[in-house]
């Protein structure tokens, strides 16, 4: 059963897998694409598949790849209207036992200097499995456009008078400048 910290989860035993590794196919259900909805900030989540590629490599490490796709309605940013987008986003990851991710960024930079490229580390397998449909979730939340447009909408600007005295604030100017306005007053001192 989903709940709204996994609204998507399918864990996988690491000890389980077969040697030549294990093609699976995620699909969501309602109620997990409602949760998705609300962990990803969109409207409606109206489909959602993940198709993933899990190896086990040396060292009791895992390599996950694939593509996740889903649909998602969101709100327009310019026309505040409805508007459906496809996401589809590739996923390369490689899984280790906790104790193989001890090397960390910092000690990395300082052995092969400044200038290193620094690899991404590789994901923690926690309590001997790894979560596919956590994984889907992660990198479908990525792929999503945080400012959607519907087609053909555009931003216009409001025009700006070229004449100062036709600014909607100039009624406040007439009262600044104007005798005994703010302009006129003196402050009252101590």
């Amino acid at each position: 059963m989903p709940d709204s910290s996994r609204p998507w989860s399918f864990p996988v035993l690491v000890s389980q897998l077969p040697e030549a590794g294990l093609h699976q196919v995620l699909e969501t259900t309602p109620t997990q694409r409602s949760l998705l909805a609300t962990a990803a900030g969109v409207n409606t989540v109206l489909k959602a598949e993940a198709s993933l590629d899990v190896v086990p490599e040396a060292g009791g490490r895992v390599h996950v790849s694939g593509t996740v796709r889903a649909r998602v309605e969101q709100t327009c940013v310019v026309s505040l209207e409805p508007v459906e987008n496809d996401v589809e986003e590739p996923i390369e990851v490689t899984f280790a036992p906790p104790e193989q991710i001890a090397a960390t960024p910092k000690s990395v930079q300082k052995e092969q200097g400044d200038e290193a490229e620094i690899p991404d580390p590789p994901e923690a397998i926690v309590n001997g499995a790894i979560d596919l449909g956590k994984l889907a979730t992660e990198f479908l939340v990525l792929g999503i456009d945080p400012y959607p447009r519907k087609p053909g909408a555009a931003f216009v600007s409001p025009e700006t008078p070229a004449d100062p005295d036709e600014h909607p604030f100039a009624a406040l100017r007439a009262l600044k400048d104007a005798p005994g306005g703010p302009k006129g007053k003196k402050p009252k001192g101590k």
